[in-house]
């Protein structure tokens, strides 16, 4: 610790902008990673084979339960189709479609961030370089000789440690994002999927789960 401290402090003052972006790209990533994969992610597989069951078995009110009980994105707009169950076709599809426009952005936000600190983070550091570089030769070229090494010395690592903690910042956030975005995708996939299928179902048994629709109102209200 006390290495990184004197690093930080040789780094000069454009350490302090470094270490903010660093601050924003780990609280972004431990927020996306808690909701992407224990919020937001379900065992859809298993989730929806569930789910088929109680449909075609035309138990409308289990499916409702299964619906709400993990919590998540992909369950909350199949509910949504499910509270729709006596309406017309269009209008199942309508209440899917306005869940899902409601759950898709919840789960795309803020990690398109990571990328843009990550580059930030890279620009500042070289930023930094160049600053301490033109302070190190300019405090040279009006310096005594006795002074010029130490001058020299002090302006190169302030650029070599602004440099250095400019990476330390931009490879981590450049990497969260590559995983983030990808688990992103994959939810997202799997939420275009399986509303898709519940959907289908939904509309091929309609009938049988039609018989349930007050019971499930009551049950809702």
């Amino acid at each position: 610790m006390q290495f990184i401290a004197e690093s930080f402090a040789e780094g000069g003052w454009m350490m302090w902008p470094i270490l903010a972006v660093s601050i924003l790209v780990w609280g972004i990533a431990v927020e996306r990673i808690i909701y992407l994969y224990f919020r937001a992610s379900v065992p859809t597989e298993a989730f929806l084979k569930t789910m088929e069951k109680a449909i075609v078995a035309g138990d409308l009110q289990r499916a409702i339960k299964l619906a709400l009980m993990p919590n998540a994105p992909l369950g909350r707009i199949i509910h949504a189709g499910l509270a729709k169950i006596g309406k017309e076709n269009n209008e199942v599809q309508a209440a899917i479609d306005e869940a899902a426009l409601r759950e898709l952005p919840r789960i795309e936000r803020r990690t398109a961030y990571l990328a843009m600190f990550g580059n930030v983070a890279m620009l500042l550091g070289l930023l930094g370089t160049i600053t301490g570089m033109i302070i190190s030769f300019g405090a040279v070229a009006n310096a005594d000789s006795s002074q010029r090494a130490a001058l020299l010395a002090r302006g190169i690592s302030e650029a070599m440690n602004c440099t250095a903690f400019g990476l330390i910042t931009a490879i981590p956030a450049l990497l969260f994002y590559a995983v983030l975005q990808g688990k992103t995708q994959k939810i997202v996939d799997d939420i275009n999927e399986g509303s898709v299928r519940v959907l289908n179902l939904v509309l091929a048994h309609r009938d049988s789960l039609a018989k349930n629709v007050r019971s499930a109102e009551s049950s809702e209200a």
